[in-house]
């Protein structure tokens, strides 16, 4: 076999005369010693799920021992960083799940929680002590007690209502009516005088003063006809809030003085007047029986045929006018 060249050349390619079988040529110096590093260099890690691969690599002796050798490579240990991250990797993950519970659940019960209103309702009805429900009529006809507590009544307590507010108007109207010079009779004068049994004797010579400043006819007996004509002579007289004589009528002050002369006492109060009153079906009402607005708010003389003779309001006069509305009730005195 002929070879070319010396073992220090840095060629490793062998002569392309060679012949037959070729054997390696030995490596130089630098050759061995770069294959040297190479094999002692630490391999890459790899997955515990990968299996680890070996890998014979030839390594070539120098010269001087003429023989090749071969370094393998195996797979290396779990280094520390890698065990770290085997053990933070369920860390992080518990973690994440603990912070995401954390921010969901609470939101998923949100819709559950009461509004800020309901509650802030809730909590004012709480501090006040206070409750209100509703009960049948049959339930709420009557006052009722039991084992130191008892219950009110609608009817009492509407009844209660009406009275102070009735003492509240008549108070303020006759602060009004204070303010009107009148020198006749008022309702009183006309009840006391029926009282004594006077209001519908004859007159005599002695009352007749009395007589002339008296709207009804002596003998005259109390009938709806005659509270009619009673009560057509002030047309025109003025409102006045809280008036109950000729200088100025309200509405229930004008019915109150036109059924005084007749003996019947009413309040100066529309509800009062109402609670006093005998309600009857329209198709019976007469012109005289009174109109009491359902609202409690006002009243009047029936005229027949949807007219009403009242007292309007503030700027208006006593007059005969249609009824405005189906809101109303008939109510009749003296039976």
């Amino acid at each position: 076999m002929t070879h070319t060249g010396t073992a220090a050349d840095d060629s490793t390619t062998a002569n392309p005369t060679n012949t037959g079988d070729a054997t390696p040529a030995p490596l130089t110096r630098r050759a061995a010693r770069e294959a040297a590093e190479r094999a002692t260099r630490r391999p890459l890690t790899r997955s515990a799920s990968t299996p680890a691969r070996t890998q014979a690599t030839p390594v070539r002796a120098g010269s001087a021992l003429g023989v090749a050798r071969t370094a393998t490579t195996t797979a290396a240990k779990p280094t520390a960083a890698s065990r770290k991250r085997r053990f933070m990797a369920p860390v992080v993950l518990a973690v994440a799940a603990g912070m995401f519970g954390t921010m969901a659940v609470p939101a998923a019960f949100a819709s559950t929680q009461p509004s800020t209103t309901a509650e802030t309702a809730r909590q004012s009805l709480v501090a006040a002590q206070s409750q209100e429900f509703d009960v049948s009529a049959a339930a709420g006809a009557a006052d009722t007690s039991r084992d130191g507590f008892g219950a009110t009544s609608t009817a009492t307590l509407t009844a209660e209502k009406a009275a102070e507010h009735a003492k509240e108007v008549e108070a303020a109207r006759a602060a009004a009516a204070a303010q009107y010079a009148y020198d006749g009779k008022t309702a009183e004068d006309y009840l006391a005088t029926a009282k004594t049994g006077t209001a519908n004797a004859a007159p005599t010579a002695t009352s007749a003063a009395a007589t002339a400043a008296t709207p009804v006819a002596a003998g005259t007996p109390f009938s709806l006809p005659a509270v009619v004509a009673t009560a057509k002579q002030y047309i025109g007289t003025p409102y006045v809030f809280g008036g109950a004589t000729p200088a100025g009528f309200d509405c229930s002050g004008y019915v109150m003085y036109v059924y005084a002369q007749y003996g019947i006492n009413l309040a100066h109060s529309v509800p009062l007047q109402d609670q006093a009153g005998t309600t009857i079906p329209e198709s019976e009402a007469q012109p005289g029986d009174v109109v009491i607005f359902n609202n409690e708010a006002h009243d009047g003389f029936y005229m027949g045929n949807g007219m009403i003779m009242d007292a309007p309001k503030p700027g208006g006069a006593v007059s005969i006018r249609p009824i405005w509305t189906s809101d109303y009730h008939i109510v009749r005195f003296g039976i």
